[in-house]
């Protein structure tokens, strides 16, 4: 999808401290028409998908964003992670909930990145 200089503009000032992915790049390689079609192709290739890796680093992200670990947790058990899981560590935790903030992070500006792209 081939984005005017205003479009990139305007998408830059909503993503700013939004969104962690570079949008712009998956929006530039894209072929949808819609904005379905276009959450479809970002869930596909992995575009919310956030690795958080070494264990200090996701202990922090898990202090900072779930010190309870509910969420994580509940996440993971979602994905199929048992406790006795042996993937199931901090890094794997903190991943999973990074991703899972990274959609929704994107669903609280879909409609506006709607407005920009496909409702010209």
């Amino acid at each position: 999808m081939k984005l005017t200089k205003l479009q990139i503009e305007q998408i830059e000032t909503l993503t700013k401290d939004v969104l962690d992915i570079d949008l712009y790049y998956f929006i530039e390689q894209s072929e949808a028409e819609n904005m379905d079609e276009l959450e479809e192709e970002l869930q596909e290739n992995g575009a919310f998908d956030i690795e958080i890796i070494y264990y200090a680093n996701a202990i922090k992200f898990l202090r900072e964003n779930d010190p309870s670990l509910r969420d994580s947790l509940s996440l993971a058990y979602e994905f199929g992670f048992t406790l006795d899981h042996d993937h199931l560590h901090s890094e794997t935790l903190a991943s999973i909930l990074a991703s899972d903030m990274e959609r929704e992070a994107f669903q609280e500006i879909r409609e506006k990145l709607d407005d920009i792209l496909f409702n010209k």
